[in-house]
């Protein structure tokens, strides 16, 4: 989906813009929340996830601060806070959001595909998006402008930031040549270790308008980073940013790949999609949980109609086959299913049988196994001979003595092999 702006809202935004390249010039605190000025109100408590931004690890600084100032991120957060004490209305504040969530998207993809210099974060590390994404949702929260904003109209610009920021609405291909679409998912389980990060966002970062030449075929790939949240699921966000490439017309993708971060030291290729949530032990980043269980599992409320189960049509075989040292790569048909007529989930290593309800698919019962039912629904709908289907990379994890410091070694080189594996596996696909 791309947002069109009217005439006057182009112009707002190109003054945005401009005014961005002034704005970021100017030394910026290292902080996770907006600045403190008067057209922000502090009181105002931001959602779970943004209460976040404020979390060290025992008591200590903020973790979220630090990446962000590491990353270089809050200097962004930094221009859309002054930038939104600007706006004299409601149109001139929609095009600021706009174009500055989609600035931050672009330095974010640009900043994942060229070198940093310590003690800069990593180019792959997705951290600082994600936070500085947070940081810029609490600062529409918090804001006071000075003409009247409705809660319709704040949360409709909360809206335009995220899917400004996501790669959503600058997913748009080029003429002339073969298109690749991937996701990933931000950090979550945060608050367990809010410095954790998700390398499938990692990936879709250093992916992001990239062109690979395969056999003589051109390919460019457009990325989208989804949030762990049930209720933008439930609002249609996936449907919303995927539908337009299985469309036909000039946006028309040639495969779509979901991803995911799922088991330690396993690359897995879901072939078994379940329409219904199940997970019950942890909730999303706002510690809402699915209302379901394996027992008893339940469908989105927005779910568009289709059967229990859904199969990938990537080419599975072939990617499986990728090296992805140290890990490895396989094709995952386990799934726990009801059977028809009874009441007790039952696993099933090679996939469902006739009638039986989804307890879990082969990629569990959370968001990441919805985001890829949700994907291949839509390719069944729209076009059912696209190439479309899941990818779980592994766990990134810290160095087991590493209990405090935002990065180390152990953790940079887990990334980089993760996201190099991505790569290689998706090239596979392409052959």
């Amino acid at each position: 989906m791309r947002l069109r702006p009217s005439s006057l809202s182009r112009s707002l935004l190109v003054g945005a813009l401009a005014l961005t390249s002034v704005l970021s010039a100017a030394p910026a605190p290292a902080v996770a929340g907006p600045v403190r000025t008067g057209c922000f109100d502090p009181a105002i408590t931001g959602s779970v996830e943004e209460q976040r931004l404020d979390n060290g690890i025992d008591g200590g600084p903020s973790v979220p601060a630090e990446i962000l100032a590491r990353s270089g991120f809050d200097k962004q957060v930094a221009v859309f806070t002054r930038l939104l004490c600007t706006a004299p209305n409601g149109r001139a504040a929609r095009a600021i959001v706009q174009a500055q969530g989609e600035a931050l998207w672009r330095t974010a993809t640009h900043r994942a595909q060229r070198p940093q210099t310590a003690p800069a974060l990593p180019p792959t590390d997705d951290r600082g998006l994600y936070w500085a994404r947070i940081s810029m949702s609490l600062a529409l929260r918090q804001w006071q402008p000075g003409f009247d904003l409705g809660t319709s109209e704040r949360a409709g610009l909360i809206r335009a930031l995220e899917y400004s920021s996501r790669g959503i609405t600058s997913s748009r291909f080029s003429a002339g040549v073969r298109k690749i679409v991937v996701t990933g998912f931000d950090p979550f389980t945060l608050d367990a270790d809010v410095r954790i990060g998700n390398p499938s966002g990692a990936n879709a970062l250093s992916l992001d308008g990239q062109r690979w030449r395969i056999g003589g075929t051109t390919y460019e790939i457009r990325t989208m980073v989804f949030p762990v949240r049930y209720t933008d699921f439930d609002e249609n966000m996936v449907e919303n940013a995927l539908a337009p490439h299985y469309r036909s017309g000039p946006q028309h993708a040639d495969l779509v790949l979901t991803a995911s971060q799922g088991r330690v030291g396993l690359f897995d290729l879901e072939v078994f999609n379940g329409r219904r949530r199940s997970v019950s032990s942890i909730g999303d980043n706002n510690n809402l949980w699915g209302g379901g269980t394996l027992a008893a599992p339940v469908v989105s409320p927005s779910m568009p109609a289709g059967p229990e189960w859904l199969t990938t049509s990537l080419p599975t075989a072939r990617m499986a086959q990728t090296e992805v040292a140290p890990f490895r790569t396989r094709v995952n048909t386990s799934v726990l299913e009801i059977p028809a007529g009874e009441t007790t989930p039952v696993r099933r290593p090679l996939g469902p049988t006739a009638g039986s309800i989804a307890s879990e698919g082969a990629g569990g019962g959370y968001l990441s196994n919805e985001i890829a039912y949700r994907n291949t629904l839509q390719r069944d709908l729209l076009d059912p001979l696209m190439p479309a289907g899941h990818l779980h990379v592994p766990v990134l994890q810290f160095d087991l003595e590493n209990k405090t410091a935002i990065t180390d070694p152990t953790y940079e080189a887990n990334r980089a092999a993760i996201v190099e594996g991505a790569h290689a596996i998706l090239r596979s696909a392409l052959t």
